[in-house]
């Protein structure tokens, strides 16, 4: 299975190094939420393929993860 571009910008932006500020500031592109956004909206409306759904939940594993690692960084920051 080819890795998803929000995928691919996440792993990108891990090799690269990062702060707790620019863990914090991450953003996913226009293009990579637009793709998550489009495939939510397909699974509830209509049916993904086994690929888009493997792909949907990549990106929904990666949300979490990114969620609890600002949420470590901001704890980090806080006690400085």
């Amino acid at each position: 299975m080819p890795i998803s571009p929000a995928y691919q910008e996440i792993v990108d932006f891990i090799a690269a190094g990062t702060t707790p500020e620019n863990l914090i500031n991450f953003s996913p592109s226009e293009d990579a939420k637009e793709r998550i956004a489009d495939l939510i909206y397909r699974e509830k409306t209509t049916e993904l393929t086994p690929e888009e759904t493997a792909e949907l939940n990549h990106c929904l594993q990666l949300e979490h993860l990114m969620r609890l690692a600002k949420s470590r960084a901001r704890h980090y920051l806080k006690n400085e």
